[in-house]
């Protein structure tokens, strides 16, 4: 179950910088996604080890330059909703706002536990006047420089103390499927349809948090953890929160799975925001299987899964290797498959593979393409093992890995996908020194 920490703060005061000092820093993140609206919003980063999401909350207003203390309420609720720890951002040159105060007072009615962060604190001077944030009434501020990066390591020395460890539970050997996708493609008739008409069957597990439900299913022989985040969004009036609802819920629901199924509208294709999605699977090194539902609404012929299926391929290049279904929930059109599917690459992201099984592999592979000379010098692969993570990642070991290139690569992640199924899964590849 990942931790995930929200930045909040009014207008100005450098939370995009600070969002890219977490995520791009050297200590920092792996990668990040582009967000709903234009900015950057997602990103996962790494400090000493520990791993957590970070979420930009600015990246989410539509009018940045006007916006009003509404869009900033709005953001702080969401944040105190769906984050575990909240970082409020100030600027330590301007000093209080009114609209600073108006957060304070929200986020100490909340129970999240808060840092106030003092950005810009450039020279001593400024690190003295600092201490009004004091008043709000949130504990001691935390003086920061987002563009130097001044102060930004005792911070997070105090941010990872306040995660909490998952507690490892009964259910920790049993597949944990998440439902996930945009708006209204039709996420909760398909967990009604794969497990709605035996209600008893059901056994519900307290959720990790009341935005998602978790539900045990001993079903078709299978027995596995629905993750059910449809039913639960929020009313809200305009347009923007709910793309913006839907990749909160999302994120909290793709880190606490196994294997997500991406549902997307057959009569809509495959959009800018699934893709989105899609990317987030891949960053939390999830399983995936592409569910292409409300089938029965497209006009087909003889062609048509084949050339959906080719459709969807180049969007979600260069990770190709994931199943696409074809369902519909209305006529139940191939939901078991679904779920076969779903177990079956829950499957493949767990398989170990013998260390000697996997020299034989790399000896075969390298005889028939060995890695391309560079400058004039060869490239020899000696010795592959299985790293133990908890997802699928090889160490390759070589004499000169830093002359790799990516299509050799790439063509050792192929032949790696062939050779033993990871058909679904992310997987990782090093290329070390001998």
């Amino acid at each position: 179950m990942g931790n995930i920490v929200a930045i909040v703060g009014r207008p100005n005061v450098g939370k995009s910088t600070f969002f890219n000092r977490m995520v791009g820093g050297r200590h920092a993140i792996v990668d990040e996604i582009a967000g709903v609206t234009r900015d950057r919003i997602y990103g996962k980063s790494d400090w000493n080890g520990t791993e957590f999401s970070i979420i930009d909350t600015g990246g989410f207003v539509i009018n940045s330059d006007d916006i009003f203390e509404e869009e900033i309420r709005k953001q702080v609720t969401i944040a105190i909703d769906e984050a575990d720890i909240i970082l409020f951002l100030v600027d330590a040159q301007t000093g209080i706002t009114d609209m600073d105060m108006a957060v304070a007072e929200i986020l100490r009615k909340s129970k999240k536990k808060v840092f106030v962060v003092a950005n810009k604190v450039d020279n001593n001077y400024i690190r003295l006047n600092s201490a009004e944030f004091y008043s709000f009434g949130l504990g001691d501020p935390y003086c920061v420089s987002s563009i130097s990066g001044s102060g930004t390591g005792d911070l997070l020395d105090e941010v990872v103390k306040e995660f909490t460890e998952p507690e490892v539970t009964e259910e920790e050997n049993i597949p944990k499927i998440a439902i996930v996708g945009r708006p209204n493609v039709g996420k909760s008739s398909l967990i009604n349809a794969l497990v709605g008409e035996e209600r008893n069957i059901v056994t519900p597990i307290a959720g990790t948090t009341r935005d998602s439900i978790h539900s045990r299913y001993t079903k078709f022989g299978h027995d596995f953890i629905m993750i059910d985040t449809a039913g639960l969004r929020k009313k809200t009036k305009v347009s923007e929160d709910l793309e913006f609802y839907s990749v909160m819920r999302s994120i909290r629901a793709i880190e606490n799975a196994d294997i997500c199924l991406l549902l997307i509208d057959a009569t809509q294709g495959l959009e800018g925001q699934d893709q989105n999605i899609f990317n987030l699977i891949i960053r939390n090194r999830k399983g995936v299987v592409i569910v292409v539902n409300k089938w029965d609404l497209v006009e087909k012929d003889h062609k048509s899964t084949d050339q959906y299926t080719k459709l969807i391929k180049s969007a979600i290049a260069p990770f190709q290797d994931v199943p696409i279904i074809f369902t519909s929930t209305v006529t139940k059109q191939r939901l078991l498959k679904v779920l076969e599917t779903a177990i079956e690459v829950y499957e493949n992201r767990n398989r170990k593979i013998q260390t000697s099984k996997l020299n034989d592999f790399i000896q075969e592979a390298v005889a028939a393409y060995a890695p391309p000379a560079y400058k004039g010098k060869y490239i020899k692969i000696k010795f592959a093992t299985q790293l133990p993570t908890q997802t699928p990642s090889f160490a390759f070991f070589c004499n000169l890995p830093q002359y790799i290139r990516e299509p050799y690569k790439r063509y050792i992640e192929n032949k790696l996908r062939e050779t033993f199924n990871f058909t679904g899964v992310p997987i990782q590849i090093f290329f070390r020194q001998k």
